[in-house]
C-alpha cells in the first residue's frame, strides 16, 4: 500500500510524483468519503500540533462518480464540521485547530469549464462555508503555462477570490514572472526564484510570499539534497518564505518534519522558523480576527 500511495527516492520528477494521486482518488468520490478523510485528516493535523491549516484540493476530481464540485465543498465542509464538534469535547490544554479551503483549478486538457466553474463556486461559498480561495495546480508543462490561465485568474480577480499559483517548480523563474503577472500574492513553491537574483529582489520587494515545499521539491528533482535547500538564502534577502509540507502522504512527511529536516540539513535556526510562522500568517487567507489569535498564539 505504501508503495501506491507514497514515491521512493527513485522518483524522477514531478509527473511522477503526480501519479500517485491516482490511487487514492478513486477513494474519494463519495459524500461519506470526503467527509471522512476531511475529519481524519485534522485530527491527524491536530496531534502534530497545528493550529490554522489550509487545505486545498480539487472539487472537479472528485467528480467521478454521483458528485457534483459543489457537493464535493460541501462535502468537505461537514467533515471539518463534524472534527469541530469532536475537538469542541477535548480538554488536553492544546490550542484549537481551525481550517480553511482552497479550491485548486487543474492544468489538464479539456478542463476549462470545470476551472471557471470552481472560481464560480468559490466566490458563492466563501460567504457560507470556509472557502477562502482558489490555486492553480497540477503539471507544470509549457503546454499548461500559467499565461495560459489569465482569463480564468481575471475572473477570480472579478469576483474577489484571493488566489495562490504553483510556479517555480518543474519549470523555472519565467513560470514564477507570469504567476505574478496574473496577480498572485502568493506562489506555490516559487523555489526556483532562486536561479534568478533580479526576481529574488523582485519578490523580496514586492512582499510576495513563497510556500516552499523541501522534502516534495527534494522528491521531484527539484534539488538533489536538502543540504542545498535556499530558503536559509532566501529568507536573508527578504523573501517572504513559509515551509508546507505539500502532500504528507506522497512524500510521507509533515510539518514538524520538514523543520526537524531543515535544521539538521541546513542548519535553520529558530529564529527563522518563527520568521516564517509570521510570514505564513500574514499570507493566509484567514480573517483579521484569526490571524490575530494565531499571532498572540506564536507570541
Amino acid at each position: 500500500m505504501h508503495q501506491k500511495l507514497s514515491v521512493s527516492d527513485n522518483c524522477h520528477n514531478l509527473n511522477e510524483y503526480l501519479e500517485k494521486f491516482a490511487f487514492p482518488l478513486k477513494l474519494m468520490q463519495t459524500k461519506t468519503d470526503l467527509e471522512l478523510i476531511v475529519y481524519e485528516l485534522l485530527r491527524d493535523l491536530r496531534k502534530q500540533g497545528c493550529i490554522y491549516v489550509e487545505m486545498r484540493f480539487a472539487p472537479q476530481l472528485h467528480t467521478q462518480k454521483e458528485l457534483t464540485q459543489e457537493e464535493a465543498i460541501r462535502a468537505c465542509e461537514i467533515g471539518y464540521k463534524n472534527f469541530l464538534n469532536w475537538q469542541a469535547v477535548l480538554r488536553d490544554g492544546k490550542p484549537a485547530l481551525h481550517a480553511n479551503f482552497i479550491l485548486c483549478c487543474m492544468r489538464l486538457r479539456g478542463n476549462e469549464k470545470e476551472n471557471f466553474e470552481t472560481v464560480e463556486l468559490a466566490h458563492k461559498l466563501m460567504p457560507i462555508t470556509h472557502v477562502v480561495g482558489i490555486d492553480l495546480a497540477g503539471a507544470e508543462t509549457p503546454e499548461f503555462a500559467i499565461h495560459k490561465y489569465s482569463k480564468l485568474f481575471a475572473k477570480a480577480k472579478e469576483l474577489g477570490v484571493p488566489y495562490t499559483i504553483h510556479a517555480g517548480e518543474a519549470m523555472g523563474p519565467n513560470s514564477i514572472r507570469e504567476a505574478l503577472a496574473l496577480g498572485a500574492k502568493r506562489i506555490g513553491h516559487g523555489i526556483r526564484c532562486i536561479e534568478d537574483q533580479n526576481l529574488v529582489n523582485k519578490l523580496a520587494k514586492d512582499k510576495i510570499t513563497l510556500e516552499c515545499c523541501a522534502t516534495s521539491n527534494l522528491n521531484t528533482k527539484v534539488f538533489d539534497r536538502l543540504t542545498k535547500y535556499p530558503v536559509r538564502e532566501l529568507l536573508h534577502e527578504g523573501v517572504h518564505v513559509t515551509l508546507n509540507t505539500d502532500n504528507m502522504t506522497v512524500s510521507h512527511t509533515n510539518l514538524p518534519t520538514e523543520y526537524r529536516r531543515l535544521e539538521v540539513k541546513t542548519g535553520l535556526l529558530a529564529s527563522e522558523e518563527k520568521e516564517m510562522l509570521k510570514n505564513s500568517i500574514q499570507a493566509s487567507f484567514a480573517s483579521p480576527k484569526e490571524k490575530q489569535r494565531l499571532t498572540a498564539l506564536l507570541g
